[in-house]
């Protein structure tokens, strides 16, 4: 139980000022579930805990009634409502049986007026419950944040995986069927290979870009036109599976540069990925590539609808995503990273009448 000058907000107070606040104040009685005030009552005064406990809740999203605090012997309550001359924003209920004094609105703020100490007591305490609503605030935003970016990641996960798992099913059944020619099997058997080692790739990419880390795969020399059309067969294995076709309009050059050919090979998985899921009902990807003395561009357009206006500037940030049922950007994000632990550069743009065009560069040794 909390005497009257108990009260931390009323321990600064002289005698005199003391013996004038019992004469405004009132001790009313709650019974254990019965409401003190409700929201939208008035704001007509401020109450003080001095038995028992009080919680304070408020309605919320989709009409669910959500509890701020609880306020036991000697917490003030009500004295934002009093102070603004405005409806209570909240509910206070007594949890069990509550004694509390009620100061009402027009003498406690003649009381306020006349006494310097308790109007200064009285904003340190409104300030620390300010301060004490944005961190609990802050800290339900973070938490929401980081749930929502679970939740992208996990759906970035599934829809990254779901092509190598359908071309996998795809040849799992060309392998089983009795009537196959060996090659055909053993090109089965090697297309669920490769494509077990892309799942494989996708999973160290992830922990490679959770954790932050630079990438310590080994980049070596190698062909590039090789490389390539050692690619195409399973690029365009994967675009047949949206209705899309892939056209290369020129031969990769033959000359040798540094990359990581299981890598990069990632690159152009996310990038046909994402202009197959931007052709709605199937379309052409076309392939070129140009050299000069410093770099090698390998450029990957499609017959989209283009990059949208909304997100152009954002396309290779985590999450950034527009106009797809599925995918959070995650892919053009670890593509970024990809080719800068190559030393190269990557960028998009809009050719006009046409579609999307992703283009990324390569530096010659």
């Amino acid at each position: 139980m909390a005497a009257l000058e108990s009260i931390e907000l009323f321990r600064n107070l002289g005698r005199d000022e003391l013996q004038a606040l019992r004469s405004i104040t009132q001790e009313r009685h709650f019974a254990a579930g019965c409401e003190i005030f409700h929201e939208d009552d008035p704001g007509n005064g401020v109450y003080f805990v001095k038995d028992g406990l009080v919680e304070i809740s408020g309605l919320v999203s989709a009409g669910a009634r959500r509890v701020f605090s609880q306020l036991g012997p000697g917490e003030i309550f009500g004295e934002m409502a009093m102070i603004e001359h405005r409806p209570r924003s909240a509910t206070a209920t007594a949890v069990k049986d509550t004694d509390v004094y009620f100061l009402p609105r027009g003498e406690m703020l003649s009381f306020i007026q006349r006494s310097p100490a308790l109007a200064f007591g009285l904003l340190q305490h409104i300030s620390h419950r300010l301060r004490e609503f944005n961190r609990l605030y802050l800290r339900e935003v973070v938490q929401a944040e980081r749930l929502a970016v679970v939740g992208n990641f996990a759906r970035s996960i599934v829809h990254d995986l779901k092509n190598p798992l359908s071309i996998i099913s795809l040849s799992a059944e060309t392998f089983d069927r009795p009537d196959v020619r060996p090659k055909a099997r053993a090109q089965a058997q090697a297309r669920i290979r490769k494509q077990v080692e892309r799942i494989s790739d996708m999973v160290g990419d992830i922990l490679i870009f959770t954790e932050g880390k630079p990438a310590d795969a080994e980049i070596k020399p190698a062909s590039y036109h090789a490389f390539v059309l050692d690619l195409i067969a399973d690029l365009r294995a994967e675009a047949e599976l949206k209705d899309a076709r892939i056209e290369m309009q020129n031969e990769p050059p033959a000359i040798l540069i540094q990359f990581n050919p299981r890598r990069l090979s990632r690159v152009f998985s996310n990038l046909v990925h994402n202009a197959t899921d931007m052709m709605l009902n199937g379309g052409t990807i076309f392939l070129r590539f140009h050299c000069d003395e410093k770099e090698i561009v390998t450029e990957i357009e499609d017959t989209g609808p283009g990059i949208a206006p909304e997100i152009a500037d954002k396309l290779f940030e985590v999450f950034a995503t527009f106009g797809k049922a599925h995918g959070t950007g995650l892919g053009l994000s670890i593509c970024k990273k990809i080719i800068a632990d190559h030393q190269g550069r990557i960028w998009a743009r809009n050719e006009p009448g046409r579609g999307a065009v992703f283009a990324f560069a390569l530096p010659l040794p």
